[in-house]
């Protein structure tokens, strides 16, 4: 028998040292599978490692959901995992949900996961909560505010602290509003309700008609939660707004009223300043009329129309005027 050529036989020994290597590293992983019922096949395991899929991964995730009676294909995790989400604990929501009596299947988990990613929360999380309700302070404290504020119609500030408890709505919960939006819309009903009491000793005597009000408003619509209760942790009274405001108002007035005062006193003063230049006008005019009767009287002289003795009677008539007022009026007096 002829012995092989060496240049044939180098190829069919690293052919046979590569499949063997594949066999090596897969026979562990194909064992565990087919031992715990969740069997694998080759070329599966072949087309992952080819992928880039880590195939140890998804053969424990499906492992995992077949253990738990949720039969879940290969191809569906490795779709998931190339897709950016977290094999794994979607995996374990969905087995979350079987425990809990909770309907999930696959394809929402896998959407649930998805929309979580990013926002420091999870697809397990979101199981968790719809079965065990959450507690949602309002405000949240790490935004700096420890109470919501609001003003009753007397004018009294009521500083409240309210606590949310919601339960997840896994049907809504892809494209729902989260819990930024459960607490501004719970705030924005307190705030109203609050302005709609007539005093600020109503919502004291009854803390709980803000809780039944804002509830029965349907505040969780288009959000990924279902609020069961909003109970109100604390109550108290701030501020005298209304007569801040009213004081306000009153400088405001005051101000308002002096600028006016102002105003008026501004055109007094320039009317007197009016009134005073035509009493300076007037007296020109008076003495300007003065000045033309010595010229009359010398225009009269001239043309004859009056005589030396009519002059002198108008002066003695002028004398005796002048001798009866000082008669009448001694030292000046009047």
């Amino acid at each position: 028998m002829n012995s092989i050529p060496l240049i044939v036989l180098i190829p069919i020994i690293i052919a046979a040292i590569v499949v063997a290597a594949l066999v090596f590293s897969f026979i562990g992983v194909w064992l565990k599978a087919r031992l715990n019922g969740a069997p694998v096949g080759w070329l599966n395991l072949i087309g992952m490692r080819l992928g880039g899929v880590p195939y140890s991964l998804v053969v424990d995730a499906r492992i995992t959901a077949v253990k738990a009676g949720i039969e879940v294909t290969t191809d569906k995790i490795s779709a998931h995992y190339l897709a950016g989400g977290n094999v794994v604990p979607t995996v374990q929501a969905l087995v979350a949900a079987q425990k809990a009596g909770i309907i999930l299947d696959w394809d929402r988990a896998c959407a649930i996961d998805l929309a979580t990613k990013g926002s420091g929360k999870s697809v397990v999380e979101a199981v968790r909560t719809s079965v065990d309700p959450k507690v949602i302070d309002c405000p949240n404290p790490e935004s700096g505010r420890t109470t919501i504020d609001g003003v009753a119609k007397d004018g009294i500030q009521v500083k409240v602290k309210a606590r949310v408890t919601v339960r997840t709505h896994l049907d809504r919960f892809v494209g729902g509003a989260k819990e930024e939006t459960i607490i501004a819309r719970v705030g924005e009903g307190i705030v109203s309700t609050i302005g709609a009491a007539e005093s600020y000793k109503h919502v004291l005597e009854a803390p709980d008609s803000i809780s039944k009000t804002v509830l029965a408003r349907g505040l969780d619509v288009g959000s990924a939660f279902e609020i069961l209760s909003i109970d109100i942790a604390d109550v108290d009274v701030g501020e005298n707004v209304g007569a801040k405001l009213q004081e306000a108002q009153a400088e405001a007035n005051k101000s308002i009223a002096q600028a006016q005062a102002e105003i008026r006193r501004a055109a007094a003063v320039a009317v007197e300043q009016e009134m005073k230049a035509r009493v300076q006008e007037m007296q020109a005019k008076v003495v300007e009329a003065q000045a033309q009767v010595p010229l009359a009287m010398a225009e009269a002289f001239r043309s004859g129309r009056l005589g030396v003795m009519d002059y002198y009677k108008m002066e003695n008539i002028q004398s005796d005027t002048a001798m009866r007022g000082s008669i009448a009026h001694p030292e000046g007096k009047k």
